[in-house]
């Protein structure tokens, strides 16, 4: 399991504005994972083994765990669509990362898949840091991979590469602490958790939930390529059944090649968008009667080759019109590539979400429940740091190609139809524009023309990289791409799709034999693996860990104020006395900046409760880590906030009395000395009915 296909997506003016301090990774970490695998098929359809039939291979050891992740849903930015005005303002849905440990008795892997934009190279490096505190040399670069479901709306600044950190308002220690410790006890829960247990596989097509984002770059490849597959996106849906020696199952991880872009710019909630929602949905149904983020079945839905996929189902329109965007460059006559965008099947951000992230959720389960496939065999693993700015390709007996040191062009500063820069920039774009080309030589001087020459025909806005100067055989084989894993390095395209120039191509930074170089190393790792010489390949240069010059533009949150006669907790908008199944309970509190809050993870802002007449005691049924439940927060004037929290009613919501409490933290100056005390309010209590009449 491995890969590197990733995205992100518009501009700003301020990354224009500070781009002379940007500066890309060159090492890049390529990993492969293989479970030497033969197949047996199980008795009886859409069943495993019965625990009375005689082993025929011998289990593995299995374990799976999964941990909050979530960071401050306040003031800092979102990642994903790379704008700095996207801040964090409340709780759609929490975050979560899941992680799957298999051992064969010789060796072990790790892979995690985390509701994260993508897997930066400091937040792995700092995760590999804190498992060799605690674990030596057990968990390691070598075999642990870990994977962002690319999710747009996540705490942003857990990058310690200045090209992110603008965007992101600098390196932020409130941001990645959580990801690494969510990520880390996602491990520890899967490691104490280990038990003998077995893999099944299955796939599947999934349609009606991805669309081609640039079907006018994926035209130019050959003929005879094209020919090979029914559409052009990958439609295959991937999944990994894992059972207890007696059957039962402890959790599935499944692949998918789909943005995690159901959840668009306008939003400010932290969110898991469509994977994540898939991952509850099917936590929820094997974990029955828990809350969500409870309960010991573990289901991880990762990302896969999904550069060019996106969710938004209906395609690209013109907001201003209504009329379709233009075919080549995904512009709009008006208003140019701001207001052309991709729409998905719901009424909204949030329905869409609902809609994609269920099918995903039912191909799974149908895949799950009917994987007889049972994987067995060896655990192999091969882990490589690679300069990809100088990898050289035999692409025939007389020629070679080579990768470029990293450059953006120019159409990567047009985003895409999920998210459009802000500036007059368009998709497809092969030649420089004199005004920006001359704001980048003033800024980072002007590419060379080696660089220029093998990037060509991508026109460069930012020459990154010159700122700072087989033998053996795989038989039966799955092949799985996990993206977004161990680092980010943007996209990977077609030499073909290249030349065209969208966003993709222009965000492929080492030019365009990128794909030949990762093939090639990628055969490497696998020829090795097949031939049992793993311990021949060369380590490659590792990556630096930064120290000094990471940067945090993000001030520190002030001292809350609040109404006079008023408390932190107090309501401002009251419940109404009755509501019925299916409707919107709203309450407004007075609260504090939720970044006074810490470390929120296993915890909640909001909790909905029903009365239990029998025992007159509340009990959660909801928390802010619901789909039912959002958190919202909104900064005011004078430094006051409010916390508004809403309740989508279930239609299953039995009858009863309910009310929703607040929990929250806010500081004040005693003296001298910043002291921040927690506070907590409640609604009134109000009842849920089939009808609005008391009963």
């Amino acid at each position: 399991m491995a890969g590197r296909k990733s995205v992100c997506c518009g501009v700003s003016a301020l990354e224009l504005t500070l781009a002379v301090l940007f500066v890309l990774m060159t090492a890049v970490s390529v990993s492969l994972i293989a479970v030497l695998a033969t197949r047996e098929t199980a008795t009886g359809p859409g069943s495993t083994p019965p625990p009375t039939s005689a082993p025929q291979h011998r289990p593995f050891l299995i374990g799976v765990g999964r941990a909050d992740c979530t960071g401050p849903p306040a003031e800092i930015p979102l990642m994903g669509y790379a704008n700095p005005q996207q801040t964090a303002a409340g709780i759609h849905t929490r975050l979560y990362s899941r992680a799957f440990i298999i051992d064969d008795g010789r060796r072990r892997v790790v892979f995690v898949t985390a509701d994260v934009g993508m897997v930066s190279q400091r937040l792995r490096l700092e995760v590999l840091q804190a498992l060799q505190v605690k674990y030596g040399d057990l968990y390691r670069q070598e075999n642990v991979v870990l994977s962002g479901t690319h999710t747009h709306c996540g705490p942003a600044g857990y990058f310690q590469y200045t090209l992110f950190m603008i965007s992101s308002k600098g390196y932020i220690k409130a941001s990645i602490e959580p990801l690494v410790n969510g990520i880390v006890k996602s491990i520890d829960i899967a490691h104490r958790h280990m038990k003998a247990g077995r893999i099944y596989r299955n796939r599947g097509q999934l349609e009606d939930s991805s669309l081609n984002r640039s079907p006018h770059s994926y035209m130019n490849n050959p003929e005879g390529e094209r020919h090979r597959y029914e559409w052009n996106t990958d439609k295959q849906v991937v999944v990994l059944k894992f059972t207890d020696s007696d059957g039962d199952g402890i959790g599935m991880l499944s692949w998918f090649a789909v943005h995690a872009v159901s959840m668009n710019y306008t939003n400010h909630m932290v969110s898991s968008d469509n994977m994540g929602y898939a991952s509850y949905l099917l936590e929820q149904d094997k974990n029955s009667g828990e809350l969500p983020g409870q309960g010991g079945f573990v289901a991880g839905f990762s990302s896969s080759n999904l550069g060019d996929v996106t969710p938004n189902t209906r395609g690209p329109h013109c907001v201003n019109t209504g009329l379709p965007c233009d075919y080549l460059n995904s512009s709009c006559p008006i208003g140019g590539t701001k207001m052309c965008q991709g729409f998905g099947p719901g009424h909204d951000m949030f329905d869409s979400t609902r809609i994609i992230g269920h099918n995903i959720y039912l191909k799974a389960k149908e895949l799950y429940a009917n994987a007889v496939e049972e994987v067995t065999g060896l655990v192999q693993f091969a882990h490589q740091w690679v300069n990809m700015t100088d990898v050289t390709v035999q692409i025939n007996e007389t020629h070679t190609v080579s990768t470029c040191k990293p450059a953006l062009g120019h159409s990567f500063a047009a985003g895409t139809t999920d998210g459009g820069g802000d500036l007059n920039f368009t998709q497809g774009a092969v030649e420089g524009d004199p005004f920006w080309d001359g704001i980048r030589d003033a800024l980072l001087g002007l590419p060379s023309n080696q660089t220029t020459e093998c990037h060509h025909p991508k026109p460069i806005l930012f020459s990154t990289g010159e700122e700072l100067e087989s033998a053996g055989t795989l038989s039966d084989m799955e092949v799985v791409i996990a993206g977004l894993s161990n680092v980010y390095t943007h996209y990977i395209t077609t030499y073909e799709e290249y030349q065209v120039q969208r966003y993709e191509g222009a965000s492929t930074i080492y030019g365009p034999h990128t794909l030949s170089a990762y093939l090639h190393k990628f055969r490497g790792l696998a020829r090795a693996i097949a031939q049992d010489r793993v311990s021949e390949l060369p380590v490659g240069p590792e990556p630096p860990f930064f120290k000094n010059n990471l940067f945090n533009l993000l001030p520190a949150a002030p001292v809350d104020g609040k109404p006079e006669n008023s408390s932190f907790g107090d309501v401002l908008q009251q419940v109404y006395p009755v509501y019925r199944q299916g409707g919107v309970v709203s309450v407004t509190f007075v609260a504090g900046n939720p970044r006074h809050s810490g470390d929120i993870r296993d915890k909640t802002f909001v909790t909905v409760e029903i009365l239990d007449n029998r025992t007159n005691t509340w009990q959660v049924v909801h928390t802010d880590a619901s789909w039912e439940t959002r958190f919202h927060w909104l900064k005011g004037s004078n430094r006051r906030s409010n916390a508004t929290v809403e309740w989508s009613i279930p239609p299953t919501a039995p009858s009863g009395s309910y009310r929703i409490r607040h929990f929250g933290h806010y500081k004040q100056m005693k003296g001298l000395r910043p002291v921040i005390t927690p506070y907590e309010g409640a609604s009134d209590v109000f009842r849920v009915s089939a009808s609005f009449y008391y009963q």
